[in-house]
């Protein structure tokens, strides 16, 4: 059998907090809302919970790289259920203020900052080199089938008993993954040898992004990508479904759809083999500019549901090819800290535009705001394509990583803190914007 225990243990919590965390994010835009929050309102809480990400992202990876990572990420998770456990309360026992709830938000965001580049690669570091892709498509599997069930059910709880009773559950989600992280199997993990100062580790991890185009032309765009994704998605998304959709629950349903969307992407990588991992992932960005459009026209519930599923599994296609190139590629005792300069790029801009968002509509109308967003993704995908590197990067027959060929064996199964025989997120790079969940890819 090739799922061992600590990637039973890890996929199961990512199916918890999924659960959790895809109704959490729609709960929180509607508790501003429901506490006579406008637009920018909604913006501001979202930056609030990015804003520390960003800034906390690259001592988060430092770390991860020095520190055991299953006791990170459940240092990371009881911070988060701490944070969403006194949003909720907030919530449920009358008018929360927006500064409460920013710097709630923030303190979740801080949390994620730390667990992101810890949990980065640990999937694939608990399997054999020959299970690598199947092994992250059935993670992401079961990850986004949660993801569908949770936004569905949040959207309708919201309706049903407001969204306090939903950020109660993501908090108690939380606390559940960090009790299954804590029983990862870390007996054959030797102790990490010190670094070389934090400064430094951090300069090695730049010098591997900056080294390779096909990586840090990525990592721009989905600097603008994650960015204008989420003022669609957080802002935009809940203000047409509350005036033209009917409300939290069809928005809650279409983010389902692009949950199964995204099911059936992993479903597809349990088979598909792309030779050119990204020119295949890049194309299938081109997606990602639908969503946008189908609300800047507005088309109605059904129909947006429809594009939402297609971007989902594009998505998907996409956050496999690219896990696959980043384990391929990066030596894994480097890889927490490129992976943290991966989530730094992908969601620097995301609180300038969340913030922003408000504003923009009030200054040229949402409609054009989100027809914008639609353009840009467009413009900067077919730039990448451009990038030899990106076009050229193949796929190795045996899926092995740089660690697995030039480290010996305990060294190589360090990143899995003592697996047997596991990543995270994300950001879809998933939509990614998709900082909302605890174990998505960057982009």
């Amino acid at each position: 059998m090739w799922a061992g225990r600590n990637y039973t243990l890890l996929t199961a919590a990512a199916v918890v907090t999924g659960l959790g965390s895809s109704g959490a994010l729609i709960a929180a835009a509607f508790a501003v809302l429901q506490a006579g929050g406008s637009a920018t309102d909604v913006g501001l809480v979202a930056a609030a919970r990015t804003i520390p990400l960003v800034i906390f992202l690259l001592i988060g990876g430092a770390l991860a790289d020095r520190l055991p990572r299953h006791r990170v990420m459940v240092a990371a998770n009881a911070l988060n259920c701490v944070s969403q456990g006194a949003f909720a309360v907030l919530v449920l026992t009358g008018e929360p203020r927006l500064w409460q709830m920013a710097l709630l938000s923030a303190l979740g965001g801080t949390g994620q900052a730390f667990f992101a580049p810890a949990a980065e690669g640990m999937v694939l570091a608990s399997v054999s080199g020959e299970h690598s892709g199947r092994a992250f498509a059935v993670f992401r599997m079961g990850m986004n089938g949660a993801n569908i069930g949770g936004a569905a059910l949040g959207g309708a709880l919201i309706a049903a008993v407001g969204p306090g009773w939903v950020l109660a559950v993501d908090a108690a989600a939380f606390a559940l993954a960090g009790l299954l992280r804590a029983f990862l199997d870390v007996r054959g993990v030797p102790p990490r040898e010190p670094g070389h100062g934090l400064l430094t580790d951090l300069r090695d991890g730049w010098r591997e992004v900056v080294s390779r185009p096909w990586l840090w032309s990525i990592v721009l765009q989905f600097a603008i990508v994650n960015a204008v994704v989420a003022a669609a998605e957080a802002v935009y998304g809940p203000l047409v479904a509350q005036e033209h959709l009917g409300g939290p629950g069809p928005w809650g349903l279409a983010l389902a759809a692009f949950g199964a969307g995204t099911v059936g992407g992993a479903l597809l990588m349990t088979r598909y083999k792309p030779r050119y991992l990204l020119r295949v992932g890049a194309l299938c960005v081109f997606p990602l500019a639908l969503p946008s459009a189908a609300l800047a026209v507005p088309v109605p519930a059904g129909a947006l549901a429809a594009v939402m599923f297609g971007a989902g599994i594009a998505v998907e296609v996409f956050a496999v090819t690219w896990m696959m190139a980043l384990h391929q590629e990066i030596p894994e005792e480097k890889f927490s800290r490129v992976s943290s300069y991966d989530w730094l790029g992908s969601l620097a801009m995301v609180p300038l535009a969340t913030a922003l968002a408000g504003p923009v509509q009030d200054l040229i109308g949402r409609t054009s705001a989100l027809w914008a967003c639609s353009a840009l993704i467009a413009l900067l995908t077919a730039a990448v394509l451009c990038v030899r590197d990106v076009r050229q990067l193949r796929r190795r027959p045996d899926t092995t990583t740089v660690a697995a060929e030039a480290a010996p064996a305990s060294d190589a199964a360090e990143p899995s803190e003592g697996t047997a025989e596991l990543p995270g997120q994300v950001p879809v790079t998933g939509l990614p914007t998709s900082a909302a969940a605890d174990d998505v890819t960057p982009h």
